[in-house]
């Protein structure tokens, strides 16, 4: 005679007391029912129970829905787990930078973004081990402690000068307490503000170099005038004198204000590339002759050296125009010692640019750390001497501003007593 697989009938009789459990309170309901239906006489005392009992022995063998409630116990974690995957998804979707973190402020996510700005930054530490700056810190714990949205303006002066708008918020979700909960999240996000910051900077900067340049002539002119009402009123020496120095004045006033506008209709159309069709050679053998008597008398040569291909580029005439006559004219006038300007024309060799445009002067050159910040406006090595020679201190700032909506590029390499080269490579 074979033995019973208890093997076997151990699970199941497992599996049939936890369907009753599962099915108790309906079990219980039914049975209050067998038994009113008793106590009125509707039904005797034996059939009540066989019917009870028919109905235990069928939810214990039959499948009921007390088997797809233990099958879903675990749900609830397999999401949580889900909704963090959905989160990480969305922070790496961001162009800013994004970071994920736990109750104690450890990192457990950070996007693309994120990791470039911040480099020491690792997933499982605390953001604190790379990020020490006291407003985030107190920030991240007051979000943490309050739930409420906290907004910050971050800066760093180390490796280079940053701001950033840094918002803490709590990740919510839904039916969930956030501040009783252990899994509670934090989402940090970073928006640069460098930019803006510097562009605010320049504009300041901007107004006071303009002020400060006006100034000058202007009390120039008005202590000219106050002499010539007074003390000179019938000297006509000091009054020719006096006037050829206003006149002068009145011409610096004149060309800055030139510069100002000029500079203010190209940022205007900065963003509208030009159409027309030019013929570059032509134009720099007719910026060289516009400038002819201008070399001779600083006794200085302008030798051009043209490339035999074509030279046809698009752009607009006038702004190029200037760009050269900017150039070649700061060549003569501060590489004067030097005797001699070269400027050529060749094949730029590089992707998307078709001609190179190079302007080369002799003079004295000038330190390295000058040359990135020889197209700020109003930026001078030496103000006096460009006042001298009637520099208003934004020629180049209007050069690279015409470069740029040419959609070219422009460098400039200098050495002490190397004299100076710019290159202007066109489309």
């Amino acid at each position: 005679m074979d033995e019973p697989d208890i093997s076997r009938s151990a699970p199941s009789r497992s599996i049939g007391i936890a369907r009753i459990v599962a099915q108790s309170g309906v079990l219980a309901g039914i049975g209050g029912v067998l038994l009113a239906l008793v106590i009125f006489g509707e039904l005797n005392i034996v059939a009540a129970l066989i019917s009870l009992l028919v109905m235990v022995v069928g939810v214990a063998i039959l499948p009921t829905r007390a088997v797809t409630v233990a099958q879903t116990v675990d749900v609830p974690g397999l999401l949580a787990d889900d909704g963090d995957e959905t989160v990480f998804a969305f922070a790496d979707a961001l162009v800013d930078p994004c970071l994920v973190l736990d109750r104690r402020s450890v990192v457990q996510h950070a996007n693309a973004a994120a990791s470039r700005q911040f480099p020491t930054i690792s997933n499982s530490n605390p953001l604190t081990f790379s990020m020490r700056n006291p407003e985030l810190v107190q920030a991240i714990d007051l979000v943490m402690r309050t739930g409420v949205a906290r907004t910050i303006e971050l800066h760093e002066t180390v490796p280079s000068e940053t701001w950033d708008r840094v918002v803490v918020s709590p990740l919510r979700r839904p039916g969930r307490d956030w501040l009783g909960a252990d899994d509670r999240q934090l989402v940090v996000t970073f928006q640069s503000l460098t930019e803006l910051k510097r562009v605010e900077a320049l504009r300041t900067d901007f107004i006071a170099n303009a002020s400060h340049e006006l100034r000058t002539p202007l009390a120039s002119l008005l202590g000219f005038i106050d002499t010539l009402l007074g003390p000179a009123a019938k000297d006509t020496v000091a009054r020719e004198k006096f006037l050829g120095i206003m006149r002068g004045q009145a011409e610096r006033m004149s060309k800055l204000i030139d510069d100002l506008l000029s500079l203010s209709r190209i940022e205007m159309h900065q963003h509208v590339r030009p159409t027309g069709s030019i013929d570059l050679a032509g134009l720099l053998r007719e910026v060289r002759e516009g400038l002819m008597t201008q070399a001779k008398a600083a006794d200085v040569e302008i030798r051009m050296d043209m490339f035999a291909g074509p030279s046809t580029t698009i752009g607009d005439r006038g702004q190029l125009y200037e760009v050269f006559e900017n150039l070649m004219e700061n060549a003569i006038k501060y590489g004067a010692v030097g005797k001699f300007v070269e400027v050529s024309l060749s094949p730029a060799g590089r992707p998307g640019l078709q001609h190179v445009v190079t302007i080369v002067d002799h003079g004295p050159g000038v330190e390295p750390e000058h040359v990135p910040r020889l197209t700020e406006r109003f930026y001078r090595i030496d103000a006096d001497a460009s006042r001298k020679k009637k520099g208003t201190g934004l020629g180049l700032a209007i050069v690279k501003h015409i470069v740029n909506r040419h959609r070219g590029q422009l460098t400039i390499k200098s050495k002490p007593g190397e004299g100076m080269r710019v290159d202007v490579f066109l489309p």
